[in-house]
C-alpha cells in the first residue's frame, strides 16, 4: 500500500454500498479492490457494475485478501462487532456503517480490538465530515446564538418504503428507528454539547418488538435540553434547530442536503429576521472517505469521532431502556 492510497474491500452488497463505493472509486486517495458476498453471483454482479477487480464468496476470504488495506462494513448492525474484530485482527482498518454496534458493550470491544491491532475504526456517519457540519458546530459553540438552551432534531421517513423482511423490522439484526435514524439526532446533540446528558426519557411506538417511532428527551447538567423524533411512519424530514438566548440556528436537512449544490444554514433572531449561509462542500460520502483515509495515513487509532460514536451508543442504550 502507498501511504497516501487506501485499498478498500467491501463486506456485502447492501444498498448503502451502492452510493458509497462509487465515491471511493472516484477519489484519488482510495480505490475498491475487492467485494465479498455470501453469494458468488451477487459479488460478481456488484463487482462488474462498479469496476471492482476481485469478487469473493464469503467474508472471510475478503478479510484475508492481501490486496485489501481497509474494509467497509455495510452489513446489518448485529454483524458489525464480529466482522470488525475479525478485520482488525487481520490488520485491516475498518469503516463501519452506523450504528457502530447494537450496544455500548459491543462498541467498547470493537474500539479496544482495533486499537490493540493498531488499525483505525470509524463509523459511517457522513454529514459529520462536511464543511457545513463544521460551520454548524462553530456557530453553536460561539456566542452568536447566546447560551444554548434547546436542541431539537427530527429524522423520519415513511416505512412503506421498507420491505416486510427489511432488517429494520428485525430486533435480532439490530433494527428499529432509534439505531437507524435516532442515532443521527443523538449524535448531533452530543457533537454540539460535548458532554453526556444527566437524564433521559423516551416514548416509543412498537411494531412487534421493534421501535417504529421514538420521541426522546435529554437533559444536561447546565440545564439545557434536547429533544428528538425518529420514525418509519412519517414523511421524510431531517432537520435540526439549535436555540440560544439570542438566536436560533436551523438546518432543514442536516443529515444530507436536499440540494447537494446548496448546503445551507439559517440563523433567525427573536423578531423573525435572519440570514442564510451557503456552505458548499463535496458530496458527503467523499468527505467521510477523505476523513477516514487521513486517519489511516496518520495511524490515528484514538480520535474524537470514535469517542462520539461510543457516547452516542451509550445514550441510545439509555433511551432504549427508558422506552421499554
Amino acid at each position: 500500500m502507498k501511504s497516501d492510497h487506501l485499498r478498500f474491500g467491501i463486506l456485502g452488497t447492501a444498498r448503502i454500498a451502492e452510493s458509497v463505493v462509487p465515491r471511493m472509486q472516484a477519489t484519488s486517495i482510495a480505490s475498491v479492490t475487492a467485494v465479498a458476498s455470501r453469494s458468488q453471483a451477487r459479488a460478481k454482479d456488484f463487482a462488474e457494475r462498479h469496476g471492482i477487480p476481485i469478487a469473493l464468496e464469503g467474508y472471510d476470504q475478503l478479510i484475508a485478501c492481501p490486496d485489501v488495506d481497509a474494509v467497509y462494513i455495510p452489513l446489518p448492525p448485529s454483524m458489525h462487532r464480529d466482522w470488525t474484530i475479525r478485520a482488525a485482527a487481520a490488520g485491516k482498518h475498518v469503516l463501519c456503517e452506523k450504528p457502530l454496534g447494537c450496544n455500548a458493550h459491543q462498541v467498547d470491544e470493537m474500539i479496544s480490538t482495533c486499537q490493540q491491532n493498531n488499525v483505525v475504526l470509524l463509523d459511517g456517519v457522513m454529514w459529520y465530515h462536511t464543511a457545513r457540519a463544521q460551520r454548524l458546530v462553530e456557530i453553536a459553540r460561539s456566542s452568536e446564538l447566546g447560551e444554548i438552551r434547546q436542541i431539537n432534531s427530527v429524522f423520519t421517513f415513511s416505512g412503506d418504503q421498507l420491505a416486510a423482511d427489511n432488517l429494520q423490522w428485525n430486533q435480532e439484526l439490530g433494527g428499529g428507528a432509534l439505531l437507524d435514524l435516532g442515532w443521527y439526532c443523538v449524535g448531533a446533540t452530543l457533537l454540539i454539547k460535548q458532554c453526556l446528558p444527566i437524564r433521559v426519557s423516551a416514548f416509543a411506538k412498537f411494531r412487534g418488538d421493534v421501535d417504529e417511532r421514538m420521541n426522546g428527551l435529554m437533559q444536561f447538567e447546565d440545564g439545557s435540553m434536547a429533544s428528538f423524533e425518529c420514525g418509519f411512519d412519517t414523511v421524510r424530514r431531517r432537520w435540526i434547530e439549535i436555540a440560544g438566548t439570542n438566536a436560533s440556528l436551523v438546518c432543514s436537512d442536516f443529515t444530507k442536503p436536499w440540494n447537494p449544490d446548496q448546503p445551507t444554514l439559517r440563523i433567525v433572531d427573536g423578531n423573525g429576521k435572519g440570514s442564510t449561509q451557503v456552505i458548499p462542500h463535496p458530496l458527503q460520502e467523499e468527505c467521510m472517505i477523505d476523513a477516514f483515509c487521513k486517519l489511516a495515513a496518520e495511524g490515528t487509532t484514538e480520535h474524537a469521532w470514535l469517542k462520539l460514536s461510543r457516547d452516542t451508543q451509550y445514550v441510545c442504550d439509555l433511551l432504549a431502556n427508558a422506552a421499554t
